[in-house]
């Protein structure tokens, strides 16, 4: 397994990871020059913030001071604003020693940054040890005013590799026995929704396009799946399962590990196949998928939400893992 992060974005450029016949492939989307990054919107390999995802009408309000953010989609801001941490230049060090591989990432968010208070200094840490097949992301974060914060990754997979179709036949499990619905703006109406009997239902595998196309509202409104699951975390802050995703033909299964309490599945519902990516490929209709660990959307503004808040003097720390490995053909 190999992997390749540009400090431009704190981007995962390329993952290298073989099939069940030793053959490597590169399992995620990009662009084969920094231009694709610096002009691109759909946050390929990005690390996000200061929030990742949706703030509800760029605003929310801590203490009695109220805050408006940059909006980017609509009146809403979606993953930072228009100049996210996956537009940003990171400063970089390298800290391998022995087997284990290591880049660590930092960046200092001024005060004021696309609307969001205080001084953030982030550090994210991406490590490969050994033999493990895992790539690890830690993320830790201070701040010197009160401020809110979601970090997360933004890789689109494709477990066949990048460019080989569609990601239909993938068969997803998801540690998730609910999910926050939303509204037609794509907003979380702030109900936690059982996925029992509803196209949401991953806690078994099941193929990514099962019920993609069943008459579901919920569907509907982001044209396929784009929604967070409340993860089953038995232990808050604990490294546990969220997700587990085969492609059958290649034998590739990406288990995914995290202290997070939601993960966003995203089924590239709106690649199109207008943008060309690596070798020219063009990226085409659910040619790819994401499951991004993170805190819920819009918690800012939701207090039955798991809280996003940080205070001066309080270190933020997440940490999530990818893990890779190979089943039979059956």
């Amino acid at each position: 397994m190999e992997v390749s992060i540009s400090n431009y974005g704190g981007t995962i450029v390329s993952l290298r990871v073989p099939d069940r016949d030793a053959r490597p492939e590169d399992v995620v989307l990009g662009y084969d020059n920094l231009e694709g990054y610096e002009n691109g919107q759909w946050f390929f390999g990005a690390t996000i913030g200061r929030y990742a995802n949706r703030i509800a009408d760029g605003k929310f309000t801590l203490g009695k001071e109220p805050y408006l953010l940059t909006r980017n989609e609509g009146r809403h801001t979606l993953h930072g604003g228009n100049l996210g941490f996956g537009k940003r230049v990171w400063a970089a060090m390298r800290i391998s020693a022995g087997l284990k591989q290591a880049l660590q990432l930092t960046y200092l968010s001024r005060d004021a940054e696309e609307g969001f208070p205080g001084n953030l200094f982030v550090t994210v840490t991406f490590s490969l040890e050994g033999d493990r097949n895992e790539l690890c992301i830690d993320y830790t974060a201070t701040t010197d005013k009160d401020t809110v914060l979601n970090l997360t990754n933004h890789s689109y997979f494709n477990l066949g590799g990048t460019g080989s179709g569609d990601i239909l036949s993938h068969r997803l499990r998801l540690c998730a026995e609910r999910f926050t619905p939303i509204d037609a703006a794509m907003i979380p109406t702030g109900e936690f929704r059982n996925v029992a009997g509803t196209p949401f239902d991953f806690i078994r595998p099941t193929a990514i396009g099962e019920h993609i196309h069943a008459d579901s509202e919920q569907l509907k409104y982001a044209r396929g799946y784009d929604h967070n699951w409340v993860l089953d975390n038995k232990h808050p802050d604990a490294l546990d399962l969220a997700a587990e995703i085969h492609h059958p033909v290649s034998g590739r299964m990406l288990s995914i590990f995290t202290t997070e309490p939601g993960i966003q599945f995203y089924a590239g519902n709106f690649l199109d196949g207008t943008i060309r990516g690596k070798e020219s490929k063009l990226y085409e209709h659910r040619s790819a998928f994401c499951l991004e660990t993170q805190h819920f959307p819009d918690s800012p503004n939701h207090p039955e939400f798991p809280p996003t808040f940080l205070k001066p003097g309080q270190v933020f720390h997440s940490m999530t893992v990818y893990r890779f490995s190979l089943q039979e053909q059956t």
